[in-house]
């Protein structure tokens, strides 16, 4: 599945303060800030290994943090200036656009819940995929994840929701948010909204 901007965006942050998170890699920023080095003499002020350094390097190089350019026989490497000009606030605020699109998207989730349940109960089983997925992640919130239910333990909830029992049973299926196997059925723990 293709990552949409928004996310990798978000990817790209985290992958920031994970940079950011180990005492080693702290204490090399500050050694290059105060001059440009090479993994080996990194290596031996640190007392540790290249390959280590080098690990460490490679995720600030990554981030933007470090940048390298090839010196003789070693690779040398500088600090981004602009890398370290950014507030804790710039990074931790996200474009309002994308945050829109969030928002948005929570927006909608609750205008279809608002638009197919009347107290509890669907009014009727949407035909659209999308607005039909989010009402099945909603009904399978009510079977316990890994529990196994029989076909008429699955009606006997279902029936709180809708008549259609089969229909929902099926869908519930197909979109795989329940596994049946051998007449026996699973609510699945992965990849549900909350």
């Amino acid at each position: 599945m293709t990552k949409t901007a928004f996310e990798q965006n978000l990817e790209a942050r985290a992958e920031l303060f994970q940079a950011l998170g180990h005492p080693t890699r702290l204490l090399i920023l500050n050694l290059v800030a105060m001059q440009s080095r090479h993994g080996e003499e990194l290596a031996a002020i640190l007392g540790l290994t290249p390959a280590t350094v080098s690990h460490h390097l490679g995720k600030l190089t990554r981030v933007g943090l470090l940048q390298a350019e090839k010196d003789q026989y070693y690779q040398t490497y500088t600090l981004v200036r602009d890398g370290l000009n950014k507030t804790l606030g710039d990074l931790v605020r996200l474009p309002q656009p994308e945050l829109t699109i969030v928002v948005e998207e929570d927006a909608f989730r609750e205008k279809v819940l608002a638009t197919f349940f009347r107290h509890g109960r669907l009014t009727q089983i949407p035909a659209q995929r999308k607005k039909r997925q989010i009402i099945l992640e909603r009904i399978v919130q009510q079977f316990e994840p890994e529990r196994e239910y029989s076909e008429r333990e699955v009606n006997h909830i279902l029936l709180d929701f809708h008549e259609d029992v089969a229909t929902l049973r099926r869908e519930l299926v197909a979109t795989g948010l329940m596994a049946r196997e051998q007449g026996v059925y699973r609510r699945r723990s992965e990849g549900l909204v909350g």
